[in-house]
């Protein structure tokens, strides 16, 4: 059954639709793997196993009774411990929450499970999703199966992971600021953001409500499309849902393989290229370029001049959000309670000695960044601010797509840097993120394919971004770029990861 492992997640489907495999064998396969290669990568916090095959198990009897299910039945995944699922521990990878089991799922689940995927477990991820390398879990370190002494990126290190070490062919993950799109650079995945309430946020542990959003985690776009058509849509117990269908992913994804893009007009943004790019990943950018011209789209430079300040904007907007969505974690309603070593036992020494001992360093450097710009005498000059340089990264975006139909950069400006070379560098760390931050800004859609090997040998993403709710460009795009980057390769890049186990 090694072989199983290795399938898309669109070919286990018609595998499994055609009857010849069951979802147990391809369920089981997978548990296999994870029993013989978690141990080094650690994707994996909680591994659901008696559950996933209980779920194989129906949809097979479904399927053999003849029952029409969802195309996707039977086909395993992993989601991100930052999405409540009801009778399995959520942590948000954080001691605060450790071993707390949610009485209810996330929307995103609740579609899941009705469509009948076997959830193997939850995954790693940084503290909160603060993080650009899974370093801030309180439950130790991803490992990235390209080399296990490198980030798998962040904060959704475990989900890529899983997926780039065939632990899973699918997986969810969440990008608040590039936190599924730089995973899938750094592992040789591919990573989507969907338009910000395309996917209901109901169900996810909030760390920067205005930023937050769930989309796949996958080997290739057309399965990525797959799960993205599965989870989105509208929820009314999301306020800030859309109101509206999706557009059709999968049939863009298809289009888009064949390899056809004659008039199309892709951007490739000046402010997310050149000083702190590696000339290997520019170099691999270029080569795409190339690609996708002699598919037929025509490249043009757009400038964003905002761009340059999305960092700066993101890491005060993003760590407001966050100090005002944690204050519910205080000692008194679930998750961890710590009561004060001496001394009178009030409800303030508790939250005190709850969040001093439950929350990790990371998580602590942005709720008192937070809630420190969100203070009196400070709120305008810092969080106001900010958010007037969102507006004009906005205008940035709608100027820019009034000239082109997508625009294009390299997903992260390095390839996987080893464990630990920046946890004592705040800053460098968040430079991770540099291309990524601005879609979140502007709550547009970003996928990231990956598009070759840097000089170093590890994997490089290629970032497309599209207007609001015009998710299927993406897909159409990033099809077309992968499908000729692999007729160049002579197969998927994973094929040329190392071997683990």
């Amino acid at each position: 059954m090694t072989d199983l492992i290795r399938l898309s997640a669109a070919e286990l489907a018609e595998k499994l639709q055609s009857g010849e495999v069951t979802s147990v064998e391809v369920t089981q396969a997978h548990l296999d793997r994870i029993a013989a290669v978690d141990g080094a990568v650690h994707a994996y916090l909680h591994v659901s196993a008696e559950d996933a095959l209980a779920t194989a198990r129906d949809v097979d009897a479904r399927r053999a009774a003849g029952e029409q299910l969802h195309p996707l039945a039977g086909v395993p995944i992993a989601v991100k411990d930052v999405v409540v699922t009801k009778g399995m521990p959520s942590t948000a990878g954080s001691k605060i929450l450790e071993g707390w089991i949610p009485p209810y799922d996330a929307t995103l689940v609740e579609k899941i499970r009705a469509a009948g995927l076997p959830i193997l477990g939850k995954t790693n991820m940084d503290e909160f999703a603060m993080g650009s390398s899974t370093e801030h879990s309180a439950f130790g370190n991803t490992h990235n199966p390209w080399d296990l002494d490198r980030i798998p990126g962040g904060s959704g290190g475990g989900s890529a992971a899983a997926v780039a070490a065939f632990e899973a062919p699918l997986a969810i993950g969440t990008d608040t600021g590039g936190s599924i799109r730089q995973p899938g650079a750094v592992t040789g995945t591919v990573g989507v953001k969907p338009t910000y309430g395309g996917v209901s946020r109901y169900g996810l542990i909030a760390m920067a409500s205005s930023l937050d959003q769930a989309g796949p985690v996958t080997r290739t776009v057309l399965d990525s499309a797959l799960l993205h058509e599965l989870i989105g849509g509208h929820d009314p117990r999301d306020s800030t849902s859309i109101p509206e269908p999706l557009p059709a992913l999968v049939d863009a994804a298809r289009q888009g393989a064949a390899g056809d893009l004659s008039g199309l007009k892709v951007g490739v943004v000046t402010q997310l290229q050149g000083e702190g790019y590696q000339p290997g990943v520019l170099a691999r950018f270029q080569e795409s370029l190339d690609l996708l011209t002699q598919a037929g789209a025509e490249i043009v430079e757009v400038s964003c001049p905002s761009f340059d300040a999305a960092l700066a904007a993101y890491y005060l907007i993003m760590p407001s959000e966050a100090s005002s969505n944690l204050a519910k974690f205080d000692g008194m309603r679930f998750g961890l309670r710590v009561e004060p070593e001496e001394g009178p036992v009030t409800a303030e020494r508790v939250m005190a000695a709850t969040r001093g001992a439950g929350f990790g360093d990371e998580v602590k450097r942005r709720v008192i960044l937070g809630t420190y710009a969100l203070s009196a005498g400070y709120y305008d000059a810092y969080y106001g601010s900010a958010q007037k340089v969102r507006t004009l990264i906005q205008r940035d975006f709608d100027a820019a797509f009034a000239q082109v139909d997508v625009l294009v950069s390299p997903t992260a400006p390095t390839t996987a840097f080893p464990l630990g070379e920046k946890l004592d560098d705040p800053l460098a760390m968040y430079l991770n993120d540099v291309a990524t931050i601005p879609a979140n800004l502007a709550g547009v859609p970003g996928i990231s394919v990956p598009n070759g090997l840097s000089d170093d040998g590890l994997p490089v993403g290629f970032q497309i971004l599209a207007p609001a709710k015009a998710d299927d460009r993406l897909y159409r795009v990033g099809a077309a770029l992968e499908a000729a980057l692999e007729s160049a390769w002579g197969g998927p890049l994973l094929d040329r990861a190392p071997e683990l186990g």
